[in-house]
Order: structure tokens, then C-alpha cells, then sequence
């Protein structure tokens, strides 16, 4: 199983590639001073495996490497920051 993430930014969302195949995705809104994800998703036959935490993870490590900060309107993307105590510094103020 290949699995890659990659940013998209012609479309403002990372996805998530299985096998060649998109899975998932985490839709962003880039406001300057920071990224809004006010959206996640994984493909329903493809949930519970731990791919949506593989997604969010590679994000915000992406958004770390760019020096910005992110604003968590998605429920899923709120629960890892709050879930990973390492990401925290990433919240927008």
C-alpha cells in the first residue's frame, strides 16, 4: 500500500493518495495570515484505518515547514491538535 500526501494548491486542499488514488482530502482557505480548514474527508470504504490522522499530520507539518499558523473549522482537524499537544503552537491566535 503507497500512500503520499500532497499539496494541491491550485485547488487549497492536501490529499491523501492510496494506490494512485485519491481518498482523501483536507480543503484549506489561505487568508494571508494563516490557513483555514474547514474541511476534511476520507472515502467511506477507506475510514477507520488511520489515513485521516496520516492526512492531517502531513498538513500540518507542511504548514509548520512554512512558518504558519492554521484555523480549525473542521471537527476532525480541532480533535488532532487537541489530541497532539505538539501541534498546538500551530493556532492561529
Amino acid at each position: 500500500m503507497a500512500i503520499e500526501v500532497r499539496n494541491q494548491e491550485g485547488r487549497s486542499r492536501y490529499e491523501l493518495v492510496l494506490d494512485g488514488e485519491v481518498v482523501g482530502i483536507a480543503d484549506y482557505h489561505d487568508r494571508g495570515d494563516a490557513l483555514v480548514f474547514p474541511h476534511t474527508e476520507i472515502e467511506p470504504r477507506h475510514r477507520g484505518k488511520g489515513l485521516g490522522e496520516v492526512l492531517v499530520r502531513h498538513a500540518m507539518d507542511d504548514v509548520r515547514a512554512q512558518g504558519r499558523t492554521i484555523v480549525p473549522t473542521c471537527w476532525f482537524v480541532r480533535d488532532f491538535l487537541d489530541a497532539n499537544p505538539g501541534y498546538a503552537k500551530l493556532r492561529a491566535s
